[in-house]
């Protein structure tokens, strides 16, 4: 049996590389990664013609995929998310803790979102696609493209840093009132800032901080080894964290708080928050003044 989809290219600007426009269109491209699989096993055809990761989109191309498969029972995530914003080009969602963005695993985001998502009705509306990743611990706001084009849009800003993001964190220990990381992560440059909102006394850890962090560039897992650095790890961090200050069972105090950018068709300003988890604040009495509004 042949698993077959169709995709008619928009009218563009320019031309694009298939291996750029291609990525989530299909079920089966929703990854850069997984889009090369698929064009190095000639699954792929631009008006009936075997593409490859040199073909070019100009607008008006019929984009075909064919892949043989033996017919198995499909199973069905039902998994809710909590919907924070949404239009025809992008949603923001609330991303809890104890799953994967994306993957190769049966249970993820990326995996959930044609459930919570409306379908765009542009012409290059695709399968809703994640823009960036959170940890499979981390909890917060996380940014998803609706269509092709701003899919394309949405990463091209976060390359180009026209993203603030604004994390909160549970750290342990005597920390600065304020502070900026640089570091280079899997040999690249990293940087963060952080600034301490509230401290409490803890007979266990010492002194536990709320702290603000604000990463500046995206490297994986910055801001918990940028805390990690300084001696203050954050609480429940398994894998950075101060082996006889572990806490098990409460999961990774690191929460991704706010969003702010231009949105890229509408122009307007986009800002979204997502309130503290409650086991962040029964740590806190958190005033108003305590977090960015």
């Amino acid at each position: 049996m042949k698993k077959s989809e169709s995709h008619i290219v928009p009218e563009l600007s320019a031309p694009i590389r298939l291996q750029e426009y291609g990525v989530g269109i299909f079920q089966a491209t929703l990854t850069k990664s997984a889009l090369k699989k698929v064009l190095k096993k000639n699954y792929i055809t631009v008006n009936n013609i075997m593409a490859t990761s040199a073909t070019f989109i100009n607008g008006g191309e019929l984009i075909e995929l064919s892949i043989s498969e033996e017919i198995k029972p499909k199973r069905k995530l039902v998994f809710p998310l909590k919907v924070l914003f949404e239009d025809n080009y992008l949603a923001v969602i609330h991303k809890p803790a104890g799953i994967l963005v994306s993957g190769n695993s049966f249970k993820t985001i990326a995996h959930a979102l044609g459930q919570n998502i409306k379908e765009s009705n542009l012409p290059d509306a695709v399968y809703p696609q994640p823009i960036h990743r959170l940890d499979y611990a981390t909890t917060g706001i996380l940014l998803v493209g609706k269509t092709s084009n701003s899919i394309r849009a949405l990463n091209g800003m976060f390359e180009n840093k026209e993203v603030q993001k604004i994390y909160y964190a549970v750290a342990i220990g005597e920390m600065n009132s304020s502070g900026e990381f640089t570091s280079e992560i899997d040999g690249k440059e990293s940087q963060s800032n952080f600034a301490l909102c509230e401290s409490v006394l803890s007979q266990r850890f010492g002194k536990l901080n709320l702290v603000e962090l604000e990463p500046q560039t995206g490297r994986r897992h910055q801001l918990r080894k940028h805390l990690s650095s300084i001696g203050n790890p954050i609480l429940g961090d398994k894998e950075y964290g101060v082996e006889n200050l572990i806490l098990n069972g409460k999961g990774l105090y690191l929460h991704a708080y706010s969003i702010k950018f231009i949105h890229p068709f509408t122009k307007e300003e986009v800002y979204i928050k997502d309130e503290l988890p409650e086991r962040f604040k029964k740590i806190f009495y958190l005033t108003q003044h305590g977090l960015k509004s």
